[in-house]
């Protein structure tokens, strides 16, 4: 990871990624193409005029739409990457029935970055075979725990040995 954020700064932009209204408008463009001006509201009946102003001004604000003219509000490449970053947490969230099998889109979108966050936070986190391979240290530690209770029950009694 390139960038570092201290945990606030973290928490801010992860607001800003997982708001419904955000994520409703970038996939919108995502999947349909721009929207025509004067279309937002028709384009997305079930949010509110001041949910679509606040999604379209902290998207601007953000660099992840733009106003095409002519054509309407379309995604900047920063968008568009956005919105590959989303499919590709939904595609996850689905497949491991994330948070639960059936779930919306945006609310899986919004619990897979809620559990991305702790990891986002650490320095030097790995990556490729690594991140995998913690994957599987973290699959058979939870597995000697399950079959090894006691040691936790001892851990919290505060005895060593």
């Amino acid at each position: 990871m390139t960038a570092t954020f201290t945990p606030p700064e973290l928490r801010k932009v992860l607001d800003v990624l997982s708001s419904s209204a955000v994520i409703r408008l970038i996939t919108e463009i995502d999947d349909n193409g721009p929207i025509p001006p004067r279309r937002l509201t028709g384009t997305l009946p079930d949010l509110s005029p001041h949910q679509l102003r606040q999604a379209t001004e902290t998207a601007r604000a953000h660099g992840l739409v733009q106003v095409l003219p002519g054509l309407g509000m379309d995604l900047t490449t920063s968008g568009s990457a956005l919105a590959d970053v989303y499919d590709t947490a939904a595609r996850w969230a689905r497949r491991h029935s994330y948070p639960t099998p059936v779930c919306d889109f945006t609310s899986r979108l919004q619990h897979t970055l809620a559990l991305l966050t702790p990891l986002l936070a650490v320095e030097g986190l790995p990556h490729g075979d690594a991140i995998v391979e913690l994957a599987l240290l973290r699959a058979a530690l939870v597995q000697w725990l399950t079959t090894n209770p006691g040691v936790a029950l001892r851990c919290e009694l505060g005895s060593v040995a």
